[in-house]
């Protein structure tokens, strides 16, 4: 594949596809327990062992659930999927910048980069639109149940997936050689400028501005019921960490929508250029 014509579009999940956070479909009502209480124990176990915060949301999560008899399983937080809500356009979304992407001779890649449970993840209904889905995960017993982690996704291991998305070595966690290897091939990577990262936040700001700095693109999503979240999302911008602020409305039309597709325009008409250059 000619990688001038290809786009990934990397998404974080919670609050940025959907307008709340991926354990609050189920698993904290399982608990019996408000999602402040949830992330308040969560917060407890961070400070008191100076813990990664994700850590510690996976750690209580194990641990309340352990107190609560209740039995976690991977195909039972899988089951929580079903229950998640999204943004307005969200299920459409996907196809439609597909099409878009096509009619312009451009390949469109989705991929979700996130810090919440990927588990929960695999089971909603928009999971196969996506190439990859990285996240936090557990290891599972031979009866699926979780006993230890093996994935965590924080804000600073996120700029890892990017290499991995640019350099297609998309697997295999446990060698690292594969994405910090040197490819004397340039053609064969992704360029930066066809890279776009959505989030909605500060725990994606170092994969919105290490795509800044490349020539890639990033956008910081907001739920438009929110001033709170579009104060932070015009902090973002004012202070050049995002080129883009928009609401987290995916509807045909709207402004995430039309920045998108101008920005694959933009691609198509510089691959364009290019081609007739070299000519």
């Amino acid at each position: 594949m000619d990688m001038r014509r290809r786009i990934a579009i990397i998404y974080d999940f919670d609050l940025t596809l959907i307008p709340k956070n991926i354990q609050e479909y189920g698993f904290i009502d399982s608990l019996n327990m408000s999602p402040d209480e949830f992330w308040e124990a969560s917060a407890v176990v961070g400070n008191k062992h100076d813990m990664d915060s994700n850590l510690a949301y996976m750690y209580t999560m194990l641990e309340l659930a352990k107190k609560n008899n209740l039995d976690i399983t991977y195909e039972g937080l899988k089951k929580l999927g079903a229950n998640i809500e999204y943004f307005e356009g969200v299920e459409e979304w996907f196809d439609r910048i597909n099409e878009f992407g096509k009619s312009l001779g451009l390949e469109v890649e989705h991929y979700v980069v996130s810090s919440g449970t990927r588990e929960i993840i695999e089971g909603a209904s928009i999971y196969d639109k996506f190439k990859r889905v990285y996240g936090c995960r557990f290891t599972y017993d031979d009866d699926g149940r979780p006993i230890w982690v093996s994935q965590v996704v924080n804000y600073t291991t996120k700029t890892q997936f990017i290499y991995r998305i640019r350099k297609n070595v998309l697997d295999d966690f446990y060698d690292s050689y594969k994405v910090n290897e040197y490819i004397s091939d340039r053609s064969s990577i992704l360029p930066y400028e066809n890279m776009i990262y959505i989030g909605d936040g500060q725990t994606d700001v170092p994969s919105m501005k290490l795509l800044n700095s490349k020539g890639g693109h990033s956008i910081c999503v907001y739920d438009p019921s929110s001033f709170k979240k579009f104060d932070v999302a015009n902090r973002l911008f004012n202070e050049k960490r995002v080129n883009f602020i928009a609401p987290a409305d995916y509807r045909d039309n709207s402004k995430i929508d039309s920045v998108i597709k101008n920005i694959l325009k933009k691609v198509s008409i510089e691959n364009t250029l290019e081609e007739l250059q070299n000519d």
